[in-house]
C-alpha cells in the first residue's frame, strides 16, 4: 500500500513496511489511469434511501484516520460537516493516531471501547486477524442498505479481495497501484560529481561515498532505528529488496524467499549473505553515511525535501515520490530529483492489494447505519471527496485551466492527501495533477515487470495470517535479543560484525528461534500450497 506510507528514510526500522510489500494475494487487475473527472453536481443521497433510513436525530461520528493531522485539519472539517448536516443529519470529527506509538493506539481504540464509528484498516495493520476477531461491523448488508451508491463503486473483484471468511469489512480504495519502493535520491548531485546511477547495492554505496567525499558537511541518510519488536531495518528492507526484490514478513524471524519461489524459505540470518550484508553496514556507518547516534534518532520526516539527506532508500513508492516532486521543485528549484524502482533491479513487482487501504465501521459504533451513509458521500460525492483529499479549493490548492491540481498559497497546511486518506482514493472524481503523469509512466513500467513473473501482479503475502500462538514466548524473548543485539549490528555500529552475529544467533537460539522459524515456515508452506505458490 503504501502507505505508504511517514517512516524509512535511510537505516529505518520500519514496522509499516508491509505498507509497501505486505499489500496482497492473488492477481490484481492492470491499474487503471489516472484520469482527470469533468464537473459534476453533488447529487446528494438518493431519495429512496433517504427514506430507509432515519436521520431525524443528530448524531456525530469519529473516523480515525492515521499519523498526524494536517495544520488546516479543523477548517476542513467545519467544511465537511457544513454538507454532512444538510445531506444525513450528522457531523463527523477526524481524530489521528498520530506516528508515535501509533500500533499501540490503534489497537486501543478498538479495544477500549473509545466511540469510533469509521477507522483506516490495512492489511499491515493486521485487518484479516481484526476481523477474525470481530473488530469490525460486516458490510455486506448494511451497505446495500444504507450506502448503495457505494457499494456499487467498487468493483466485484475489490470486494472479493477484501472478504474474510466470507464477509467484507472494509471499503478499499478504488484506485489501483503499485506501491513497490525504490530509490530517490538528487540527480544534480550525481551529474555534478560524475557519480555512478545508483541501480544496485554497489553503485548505491559509490555514489553516497562521492558525495560524502565531495561535500563532507552534507546529511547522506538520516534513518530511524525504532527499536520495537520485529520492526525491520535496513538490512531486512533495502537489502533483501534490492536483492530479491520482496520482504516476506518472515524476514522478523531472520528468514527470505525468491518472490519465484515463495515456499521455499531460507535462514538468512545464519548465511554468509547476512554476514556481507552487514559488514555493508558497519562500512557505510563507518564512512558516515549516519549518525553514530542513530539508535536514538526519532525524527526523520521529510529529510531528504528539508534537504538533511541526499538518498531516500526504504519507503520511497513511487506515489510518494511524485506527490513530494511539487514540494522539491519549489522550493529548491535548482534541484534534480531521481528515483529508480527496486524492480528494475531485481525483475519483481506485484499491484497492490485491495487490503492495503480500507476504511472499516468498528463494532463498537453506535451508529453503523449513519456512519456507512457518512462514508458514501466522503468517498462518493465529489465535492466532500476533494474537500477531505485535497483541502480547500482557493487556499489549500486551485485547479488550473487544464483541470489539473495546483498547490495553493496555504499547501503546506494541508497538502494533497495531507490528512492520509488513502482509504477514500476515487479516481473516478479525483484530480490529475501533473506528476501523475510521471507516476502512470512509472506504474507502466512496473506492471510491464509484473507481467514477466512467475505470478504476475500477485502480491503473495497479504492473503498469509501467522498465528504465533504455539511460539508466543518465544517470539517475545526474541523480540528482546533483536533489539538489544541486533540493532546495533544492523546499524553498523559493532566493532566486530562476525562475533557480534555469532553472539546475536547464540541469544536469539536461546530464546527459541529455531522453533520460532519451524513453526513459521510450516505455517507458510501450507499457505503457499493451498494458494499455489510453489
Amino acid at each position: 500500500m503504501k502507505g505508504i506510507v511517514k517512516r524509512g528514510l535511510g537505516l529505518a526500522m520500519v514496522g509499516c513496511l508491509a505498507a509497501s510489500m505486505l499489500s496482497g494475494c492473488g492477481k490484481t487487475p492492470e491499474p487503471e489511469k489516472l484520469v482527470s473527472s469533468e464537473k459534476q453536481e453533488n447529487t446528494g443521497k438518493d431519495e429512496k434511501q433517504k427514506a430507509k433510513a432515519d436521520t431525524s436525530k443528530k448524531v456525530d461520528l469519529v473516523f480515525y484516520l492515521m499519523g498526524d493531522a494536517p495544520n488546516d485539519m479543523q477548517a476542513v472539517q467545519d467544511k465537511i460537516n457544513e454538507r454532512l448536516l444538510e445531506e444525513i443529519n450528522a457531523t463527523v470529527t477526524f481524530n489521528f493516531t498520530t506516528w508515535t506509538d501509533w500500533q499501540t493506539k490503534y489497537n486501543m481504540i478498538l479495544s477500549s471501547g473509545e466511540p469510533c464509528d469509521l477507522i483506516y484498516t490495512a492489511n499491515w495493520i493486521d485487518y484479516a486477524k481484526l476481523c477474525k476477531n470481530d473488530a469490525f461491523t460486516p458490510l455486506d448488508e448494511l451497505l446495500p442498505e444504507y450506502a448503495p451508491e457505494l457499494w456499487e463503486t467498487i468493483s466485484k473483484d475489490l470486494w472479493a479481495q477484501m472478504k474474510v471468511d466470507g464477509k467484507v469489512y472494509s471499503v478499499p480504495s478504488s484506485k489501483a497501484e503499485y506501491t513497490n519502493v525504490g530509490v530517490k535520491y538528487r540527480e544534480d548531485l550525481r551529474k555534478k560529481y560524475s557519480l555512478p546511477v545508483p541501480d544496485s547495492l554497489a553503485n548505491i554505496e559509490a555514489y553516497l561515498g562521492g558525495v560524502k567525499e565531495k561535500e563532507p558537511t552534507q546529511g547522506i541518510l538520516l534513518p530511524v532505528v525504532n527499536t520495537s519488536a520485529f520492526d525491520y531495518s535496513l538490512s531486512s528492507t533495502m537489502v533483501l529488496q534490492a536483492k530479491y526484490g520482496w520482504v516476506n514478513q518472515a524476514a522478523m524471524y531472520g528468514l527470505a524467499a525468491d518472490y519465484n519461489n515463495p515456499s521455499k524459505l531460507f535462514n538468512y540470518w545464519a548465511s554468509d549473505a547476512f554476514r556481507e550484508d552487514m559488514k555493508m553496514m558497519k562500512r557505510w556507518a563507518d564512512k558516515g553515511f549516519w549518525s553514530k547516534s542513530v539508535l536514538s534518532n526519532s525524527n526523520i520526516a521529510d529529510a531528504f525535501e528539508n534537504g538533511q539527506n541526499v538518498m531516500v532508500i526504504d519507503g520511497e513508492n513511487p506515489a510518494k515520490y511524485t506527490g513530494n516532486l511539487p514540494r522539491v521543485e519549489k522550493d529548491h528549484p535548482d534541484w534534480e530529483v531521481g528515483y529508480i524502482p527496486y524492480a528494475e533491479m531485481t525483475g519483481v513487482a506485484f499491484a497492490n492489494h485491495a487490503t492495503g487501504n480500507g476504511t472499516a465501521i468498528p463494532s463498537s459504533s453506535k451508529n453503523p447505519e449513519r456512519a456507512a451513509m457518512a462514508l458514501e458521500l466522503l468517498y462518493t460525492d465529489q465535492e466532500l471527496n476533494r474537500l477531505i483529499q485535497y483541502g480547500i479549493e482557493g487556499s489549500h490548492y486551485t485547479i488550473d485551466e487544464n483541470g489539473l491540481y495546483v498547490e495553493g498559497e496555504k499547501y503546506d497546511d494541508y497538502r494533497n492527501e495531507g490528512a492520509n486518506t488513502w482509504n477514500l482514493r476515487n479516481p473516478k472524481i479525483s484530480l490529475l495533477h501533473r506528476n501523475d503523469v510521471k507516476l502512470n509512466e512509472i506504474f507502466d513500467r512496473l506492471h510491464t515487470i509484473a507481467q514477466k513473473t512467475k505470478y504476475p501482479d500477485a502480491n503473495i503475502i497479504a492473503g498469509f495470517i501467522e498465528v504465533p500462538d504455539s511460539y508466543a514466548a518465544e517470539r517475545a524473548a526474541l523480540s528482546t535479543v533483536m533489539v538489544q543485539y541486533l540493532a546495533p549490528i544492523e546499524a553498523g555500529l559493532v566493532p566486530d560484525v562476525d562475533a557480534a552475529i555469532d553472539t546475536f544467533l547464540q541469544k536469539a537460539e536461546q530464546a527459541g528461534l529455531s522453533k520460532i522459524q519451524k513453526e513459521y515456515t510450516a505455517q507458510w508452506e501450507a499457505y503457499c500450497n493451498e494458494y499455489g505458490y510453489n
